[in-house]
């Protein structure tokens, strides 16, 4: 039965396959390869993203193709367009192009996910998640974050000589989005939900074979118990409100679970179950990332770690109580320290890029491009352009502080742009800040593999885990640190 049910899935996909490219004929397409049948060049372009060469894999079709070409990855003929007119283009035509994602990034997220609505229906979930992730609101928010940081570094870090980063950072951002955003406090469910999430993650970008085995088959296994755990608690949420023991502004489901359309309707239990599980996503994984990458660049980079602990150190030799909570007022004088993380996201983008899907025949650079192809666009080839970023190898921050030369719309694109701007940047920026102000101030540390290669599951983590051998400063070290520095 598993040979009979392979062969038919095998058939059915190459079927697909010759549709595809015979309604294209007559077009003029994009210069490039489709590849082998049902999987195309996807396990050239996964293995490249494992080994972070995607890059190279990008720059050698363009060198052979052009800035614009097609391929077919994750189980779909694609267009893949680069370059900061193609950025403004996959961004910003909402009439030729929409938010579809591959079928597997799909049946992670649901097809009601933010990454693939559009118009109204996107404005509409869109609004009730940035009503908690608004700047405004996170100034209510930082005090709890504060707390939520100190305690998970004192529990990770007590009596201990070495940590590994990245899980450690993985928890402690999925610790902080259960707690502020959803209002989940249970550490036994928090436990089990970030362990499926952590599975759902990796299967999001994976060839869409639904397999005994595979990755993208342990993925929709993983979200559906996600949805399974989650289900109780929206149930509970709803009654809370009907009893006025929450309201609509408590935490994002209760928002979300409020919801009304132009209609008056309130959204599917499955819309709201879609973006709960794309705002985790959203708001932890490329967070911790950016925080892994951040104390590997510190433990390798001397000069720029001493420019940062200075600047943290002046914040809490002005602070009157020095042991107390971070404010909003201090976070926003952290500007050195962000410039560094932007500089790590042009190098190091946490997101290498994402897709749009053809709602209809359309063209961009002179090729057409079918309904019903993905477009993919990326970050490398504008982050990397030397017409854009003088010498782009070189790791300098100081680029976004008022560049003499300005960086030019749909250029630089960690967030995305425009429309699609991601919701939660602000959101991502304090948690980063506020991580960083703890981690420089109360520990010093090393790597212990120096040499430790980074690899994409699909976003880019130091392959070992990141492994760091810390040292608690001493309250002395506060004073002559200060003291040097001012």
């Amino acid at each position: 039965m598993i040979e009979v049910f392979v062969a038919v899935a095998l058939i059915s996909f190459a079927f697909i396959f010759f549709i595809l490219r015979r309604d294209s004929r007559g077009m003029k397409l994009p210069p490039g390869s489709l590849g082998l049948p049902i999987i195309g060049e996807s396990l050239s372009f996964l293995k490249a993203q494992r080994d972070d060469r995607g890059s190279e894999w990008i720059n050698e079709r363009v060198a052979l193709y052009g800035h614009v070409f097609k391929t077919s990855i994750l189980g779909s003929p694609t267009a893949v367009i680069i370059g900061k007119e193609g950025n403004k283009f996959v961004f910003m035509d909402d009439e030729a192009l929409d938010g579809n994602q591959p079928e597997s990034s799909k049946k992670i997220f649901g097809k009601n996910s933010i990454f693939g609505l559009m118009g109204d229906r996107h404005k509409l979930v869109k609004g009730a998640m940035m009503s908690f992730l608004k700047p405004q609101n996170l100034q209510e928010y930082i005090g709890i974050m504060d707390d939520l940081v100190k305690t998970g570094l004192l529990a990770e870090m007590k009596e201990k000589d070495a940590i590994k980063i990245v899980p450690f950072m993985k928890d402690l951002m999925f610790n902080i989005t259960c707690t502020l955003l959803f209002g989940l406090y249970d550490e036994h469910t928090k436990a089990a939900l970030f362990e499926d999430f952590s599975e759902a993650m990796q299967a999001s970008w994976s060839i869409p074979i639904n397999f005994p085995g595979t990755i993208f088959w342990r993925g929709v296994k993983a979200r559906s118990r996600i949805v399974e755990r989650m289900a109780p608690i929206v149930r509970r949420r709803k009654e809370m409100l009907v009893a006025g023991t929450v309201r609509p502004k408590s935490d994002v489901i209760s928002s979300m679970v409020a919801l009304r359309d132009e209609k008056g309707e309130s959204i599917s239990d499955d819309e709201i179950m879609d973006n709960i599980i794309s705002l985790v996503f959203a708001s932890h994984d490329t967070t911790a990332i950016l925080l892994s990458l951040m104390v590997w660049k510190l433990a390798r980079d001397p000069k720029i770690h001493q420019k940062v602990l200075q600047e943290h150190m002046e914040i809490l030799k002005e602070r009157q109580t020095p042991e107390g909570k971070l404010t909003w007022r201090e976070v926003q004088k952290m500007n050195y320290t962000w410039r560094v993380a932007q500089e790590l996201m042009r190098l190091i983008p946490p997101v290498f890029g994402s897709f749009r899907k053809a709602i209809k025949d359309t063209s961009f650079g002179g090729y057409d491009i079918p309904k019903g192809w993905q477009v993919l666009w990326v970050c490398p080839p504008t982050h990397m352009d030397k017409d854009i970023f003088e010498d782009p190898d070189e790791f300098d921050p100081s680029r976004f502080q008022n560049p003499s030369k300005p960086i030019p719309p749909f250029a630089y694109i960690p967030f995305g742009a425009g429309v699609h701007m991601c919701i939660g940047n602000e959101f991502a920026r304090v948690e980063t800040l506020t991580i960083v102000h703890h981690m420089i101030t109360n520990f010093e540390w090393s790597q212990l593999i120096p040499d430790e290669p980074i690899t994409r599951q699909p976003m880019p983590y130091p392959s070992m885990g990141l492994p760091i051998k810390i040292k608690a400063r001493n309250p002395s070290d506060f004073i002559s640190d200060a003291t040097r520095f001012s």
